[in-house]
């Protein structure tokens, strides 16, 4: 295996592309690879210690006399839910009918990846515990899985195929575990490669600002499907065996996780995992302890699009060390554009470049890649040194009930401006479907529906016919906004309780509303924890953390105004000369947010409304670097 050239120029600041390096990098993923093929074995079984055998399929370059490479190398380990005949039938379908890599190389790191392996690597793909073939009961990230991923490291460091150095990789639930590995620690784990983690998986996905979402249940379905069905390459042998008794039972006796807690939850509002409980402690990753080289991949509109940010930020690693790439995409586009002439290298390139120098130790000039390269929504791919940008400052924009002229398709057509409201109105608004039709929903959907249209990804109009918007004067000279972002609302609703969903929206000069960010807040969960929330210089606030425990809800008196803090998911883009900002406030956002059937009970989906009141103003703060002439 070759070496990086002498002659490899490092790469320039700023450029995201990874230049002169990575097309060197690239060039060693799409040359003539270290050896010809690859051997699979799909019938590994690991003990853990409590008994329970996970099974795994174990890959490994072959030389070319036919005979496995013998010599002990870097090891790269995924632990999937998906059952790997899932994984089997991607890796077939796609080495039978070579592609280009359409998913920009994520799928790659989701499942088998025979070009790393052929560079000289092994690679450990395990199902998790009441997953695909393996035994015991499926337990969505908790503690004795947890404990399971550290003893497949350690069990694969002490194997002959492998050196000790250890990887992990993976996309969505492989990437959080991946995290909560290295969290928890082991001295064989030397690199990380995360694609859509999660660092709050509260926050992210499960309850955001104290509503459910439609996916949980739907992904909940998916791999309780997945898990009961059998492997082909073992099934015969499973049948004939105690091993496929075992595996039966275990099936049997959890056939269908979490369903019925979160279906009593959803109809209760009783079950503690509609709540931010210990149940999400013990299953957040401990991101401040890895010490482990990590590559972090998001999307700006991806499921788990707050995390990547704060996992990038909470790492307590040198720039290089940690790296993070944001996308202006969903979750199942992951790397989609990869590889282009502006964009950065393809997902699988990068892969390889980390654990080669990571594992390998091949000065590469990976670290000096980014470290924060960012797809800037209305913009380009950037590099720079941080998120947020370090040149932006605070700023905030007043709600006022005057009219823009801009949005007469919405129930209010209101202002937004740097001046403080001096008006006073109720504006009222009602829940509605239109979210089903919306960014909202392709969000929610993992990025499914993105092939519907427009008004599923860059035009909220259909969906803004519902809202109350406020929109600004058009800038003046570009604009970026650049990190977190807080909706403060003083609000009443006619119910004893409400759910507010609020997206930020970009506003071209045709009229086009394209969502830039959203966020969402039940009136009850309205309570802040100041030492979890993130406040700008000034005191500002821009990340309102609200507990969403049961016993830190508030009451809601119908007509009685109360004040509200909706944090919005962190973004970065660029404003043109001539565009808008605008805030679109909607009386919930169906099926990205949902309300347990307590809390629709007391909302009874009777209307909700703004109260703009000069003596209790409600206004946006964000960060951005520019002056907008507003």
């Amino acid at each position: 295996m070759s070496a990086v050239p002498h002659s490899a120029p490092t790469l320039p600041f700023g450029d995201p592309t990874g230049g002169a390096n990575a097309r060197w990098w690239r060039e060693q993923v799409d040359g003539r690879p270290a050896f010809p093929k690859v051997t699979i074995d799909r019938s590994l079984e690991l003990t853990m210690s409590d008994g329970v055998r996970l099974r795994a399929t174990l890959v490994r370059p072959v030389k070319m006399s036919g005979e496995p490479v013998q010599t002990p190398l870097p090891t790269v380990v995924t632990i999937n839910p998906y059952n790997r005949a899932l994984l089997d039938a991607i890796d077939q379908a796609t080495h039978r009918l070579p592609l280009p890599p359409l998913s920009g190389g994520a799928l790659d790191v989701f499942g088998i990846n025979r070009k790393l392996v052929q560079s000289g690597y092994t690679q450990l793909v395990v199902d998790v515990r009441g997953t695909g073939a393996s035994h015991g009961r499926w337990q969505i990230l908790g503690e004795r899985e947890q404990r399971d991923s550290i003893e497949v490291i350690d069990w694969a460091a002490a194997q002959s195929w492998s050196n000790g150095n250890i990887g992990m990789a993976g996309w969505s639930y492989s990437a959080i575990n991946s995290l909560q590995a290295a969290g928890n620690g082991s001295p064989h784990l030397k690199a990380v490669f995360a694609i859509e983690g999660c660092e709050d998986i509260v926050r992210d996905i499960y309850i955001t600002g104290g509503a459910p979402s439609a996916f949980i249940p739907i992904w909940l379905s998916a791999v309780n499907l997945l898990k009961w069905l059998p492997n082909p390459s073992t099934a015969v042998g499973d049948a004939l065996s105690t091993n496929g008794v075992r595996w039966l039972k275990d099936r049997v006796g959890s056939p269908a996780t979490e369903i019925g807690s979160l279906a009593w939850g959803f109809l209760t509002g009783r079950d503690p995992r509609i709540y931010d409980d210990p149940y999400f402690d013990e299953r957040d990753p401990k991101i401040d302890e890895i010490t482990a080289p990590t590559f972090v991949f998001g999307g700006w509109h991806d499921l788990f699009g707050r995390s990547a940010t704060r996992i990038y930020n909470q790492l307590n690693l040198p720039p290089g060390q940690k790296q993070l790439i944001m996308a202006d995409g969903y979750h199942l586009d992951a790397g989609l554009g990869f590889g282009g002439r502006v964009s950065p290298p393809r997902v699988d390139v990068l892969e390889r470049a980390w654990f080669d120098k990571w594992l390998k130790g091949l000065d590469n000039g990976v670290d000096e890649y980014g470290p924060v390269t960012l797809q800037q929504q209305g913009g380009m791919w950037t590099s720079g040194q941080s998120f947020p940008r370090p040149e932006a400052r605070v700023r905030r924009l007043y709600l006022s009930p005057d009219g823009s002229d801009t949005a007469g398709h919405c129930v209010h057509d209101g202002s937004l401006g740097a001046e403080a409201n001096t008006s006073r109105a109720e504006l009222k608004v009602k829940p509605g479907v239109r979210g089903f039709i919306s960014r909202d929903m392709t969000q929610v959907t993992a990025g499914a529906t993105m092939v519907l249209g427009k008004a599923f990804t860059t035009d909220a109009r259909f969906q803004e016919r519902g809202a109350l918007s406020f929109t600004t004067a058009p800038v003046t000279e570009q604009v970026q906004i650049s990190g977190a972002l807080n909706l403060h609302l003083h609000a009443t609703c006619a119910g004893s309780d409400a759910l507010w969903a609020v997206t930020l929206n970009d506003v071209a000069p045709d009229g086009t509303s394209t969502v830039l960010t959203n966020g969402s807040l039940t009136a009850s969960n309205r309570s802040l924890d100041p030492e979890l929330s993130d406040y700008a210089e000034d005191g500002s606030l821009l990340v309102a953390h609200h507990p969403l425990s049961r016993k830190r809800k508030l009451k809601v008196i119908p007509n009685v105004p109360i004040d509200l803090d909706i944090d919005l998911v962190s973004t970065d883009a660029l404003l043109d000369v001539g565009h808008r900002l605008r805030v679109d406030v909607y009386a919930a956002s169906m099926p990205r947010f949902l309300a347990v059937v307590p809390d629709l009970v007391k909302s009874g989906f009777r209307s909700q409304r703004i109260v703009l009141d000069p003596f209790h103003q409600s206004h946006l703060t964000f960060l951005a670097v520019g002056e907008p002439g507003w």
